[in-house]
């Protein structure tokens, strides 16, 4: 077997989706989508940095990042639901090539039922931690030329209504505002701003128990490929868009849904 040319060598190690020398943050890192994107990030190359409130379940994202390239990564306890954790957060951190913000909760209710404390909760976890972070992070310039923040929003209030879900759809819809305003605005300093949309996703947030195995059922029948989505489906494409391979891209929103807006 003939042995590889230093040029066949450079091709076939050649990714544009490599996060190789990169730094970057993920929030909402201790399950679900934030935990899947944080390893899959490690896995890209990248050195990580990981928050959330729970320190068990933070703990156990951390022991499955990847170190095979000899990145070292970093885990830091906040909660961004308020300012003072955010405050926190950002004096603890490097200068980022990257920011992935993940941190969400659902709470249903009719509207006729919302109420301020329920709402405030969503509000401030959905948009105003996510809002405050990306403030702050570029306040204290921890942002670094060329970054680019991804923000893990929603199909739901942005481009479909569920019933019971107005709270989440309010939340995702400004956060999806806010990305877009923050953009226009960074573009000129060369910092990306984008949002990543899934529709259903099998997280924790599915196996808590508020949906029955029959509702289960009936959603994924709306989905044209024939399944709810995988946090691997949608760390990809947050890992996509904290690559150079979307260096051309800021203000998007990336549909992630396997179809469901089709129908």
């Amino acid at each position: 077997m003939k042995s590889r040319t230093k040029k066949q060598i450079k091709y076939m190690s050649y990714n544009p989706f490599s996060l190789e020398g990169k730094t970057v943050l993920v929030t909402g890192a201790s399950s679900g989508i934030g935990r899947t994107t944080a390893i899959e990030c490690s896995k890209m190359g990248a050195s990580v940095i990981i928050t959330a409130r729970n320190e068990e379940r933070l703990q156990a994202t951390m022991d499955s990042l990847d170190t095979n390239g000899g990145q070292t990564h970093q885990m830091v306890l906040a909660d961004l639901s308020s300012e003072e954790g955010v405050n926190a957060l950002v004096d603890e951190l490097p200068h980022l090539d990257g920011v992935s913000l993940n941190a969400g909760i659902v709470k249903t209710l009719p509207v006729k039922f919302i109420n301020k404390d329920d709402l405030t909760e969503v509000l401030n976890v959905n948009m105003l931690g996510p809002i405050l972070l990306a403030q702050r992070l570029l306040k204290k310039k921890k942002i670094t030329r060329g970054s680019s923040v991804v923000f893990t929003s929603s199909i739901g209030g942005v481009m479909i209504s569920t019933v019971g879900n107005t709270m989440y759809g309010v939340s995702k819809g400004g956060l999806n505002a806010f990305m877009k305003g923050m953009a226009l605005e960074m573009a000129s300093i060369g910092i990306r701003s984008n949002s990543v949309n899934p529709g259903f996703v099998a997280t924790n947030i599915l196996s808590a128990g508020t949906i029955s195995e029959e509702d289960l059922k009936k959603n994924v029948s709306a989905y044209p490929l024939g399944r709810f989505g995988k946090p691997e489906d949608i760390a990809h494409a947050i890992i996509y868009l904290l690559s150079d391979a979307s260096s051309w891209v800021t203000g998007h929103t990336l549909v992630v849904d396997g179809g469901v807006i089709l129908r």
